[in-house]
């Protein structure tokens, strides 16, 4: 399993393109390019996540850690693009009324 990650810098908004599973396998990937982010000059965050068609609870797990840091540093965190797939675990487990979460 792999997952192909993008990270974008444009102002001050880091957009990072995410393709593939996030799965306990892969998601571990996607929390170390996330990190770093949130100590750097970027006050917007924002996950693309049109090209992931699984996400498990340990991806959820690293963007609840995502949200976590975005509001501990006072910055945005956006996620965009979800999936049929994925959307439907967001509101599954009601996260879908705590991420700003854009089509």
């Amino acid at each position: 399993m792999s997952l192909d990650i993008g990270v974008e810098h444009v102002g001050d908004t880091a957009t990072i393109s995410v393709k593939g599973d996030v799965t306990i396998q892969t998601s571990s990937l996607l929390r170390k390019e996330l990190k770093p982010l949130f100590a750097s000059e970027d006050t917007c965050i924002q996950v693309k996540l049109d090209s992931v068609d699984f996400m498990d609870s340990s991806g959820i797990a690293v963007l609840v850690e995502g949200l976590q840091w975005s509001k501990a540093t006072g910055g945005k965190f956006i996620l965009s693009g979800l999936t049929p797939t994925v959307r439907d675990v967001f509101e599954l487990a009601k996260l879908d009324t705590i991420f700003d979460i854009k089509d």
